[in-house]
């Protein structure tokens, strides 16, 4: 099984939703992403490849709240669904190296047999989201590196989207990387890595790569220790 024999090839790679669905499901990465996966595993290499929510969480949340009012358990659930249908799409396009089940509670990772290239993983129960569980995958599976694809290049000291000299890290501290996030999750809230799962990392002492999911050639390099474009958080 999927304990701690073999860990250092493993990686759990958190595949944003935006990147799987930025409107419509996007083809073209699923294809380029499923390439560089098999690749990858017919070296030797591990993945658990967790699911992000993306535009059809916000989709249904947006509907919901549109018609009543919404508590924080129901945002959460409707945001796990949607990495779940994600996830199902990831585990179907890869079928043949998948394991058959998707892990939603963390701890399931330890019962997948070791023959399994890929385990696909999505959200678990409200209160956190999938960076958190990401993190909880890699320590129980033993694995000492995270990949967090998403739409951006880099972690910036401030938000690029409304700060035009927004200051791009090649690499930060967990500390340092910790004062630039809200204290407390919330359902829908758009940061590299969500507080908790931060905090998470940091006490494990795991590495994480945010990386821009679009130049999947960056994650290529950063598996095989080369430079990259991104930002590391150790």
């Amino acid at each position: 099984v999927w304990g701690i024999m073999g860990a250092a090839a493993r990686i759990v790679v958190s595949v944003g939703g935006s990147l799987i669905v930025p409107d419509g499901i996007d083809t073209s990465f699923l294809r380029a992403f499923t390439r560089l996966i098999r690749q990858e595993a017919a070296q030797g290499r591990r993945f658990v490849l967790i699911a992000g929510g993306g535009k059809t969480a916000r989709h249904y949340q947006e509907a919901a709240a549109a018609v009543t009012a919404l508590a924080p358990d129901d945002l959460d659930w409707l945001g796990i669904h949607a990495t779940r249908l994600n996830g199902h799409l990831l585990r179907t396009v890869l079928r043949d190296i998948a394991h058959p089940v998707i892990i939603t509670n963390p701890d399931e990772i330890a019962d997948v047999p070791e023959r399994a290239a890929v385990v696909v993983a999505a959200g678990y129960r409200p209160g956190a989201s999938t960076d958190l569980r990401a993190v909880q995958i890699a320590r129980t599976a033993g694995a000492k590196r995270l990949v967090n694809l998403s739409n951006i290049d880099f972690v910036y000291r401030t938000d690029p989207r409304t700060d035009p000299n927004a200051e791009p890290l090649r690499e930060i501290s967990w500390r340092d990387f910790r004062a630039l996030l809200p204290p407390q999750w919330t359902p829908g809230l758009s940061a590299p890595f969500d507080p908790v799962a931060a905090a998470a990392a940091e006490e494990v002492g795991l590495e994480v790569a945010v990386l821009h999911g679009r130049h999947l050639e960056e994650l290529a390099r950063y598996l095989d220790g080369a430079p990259f474009r991104g930002t590391r958080i150790y």
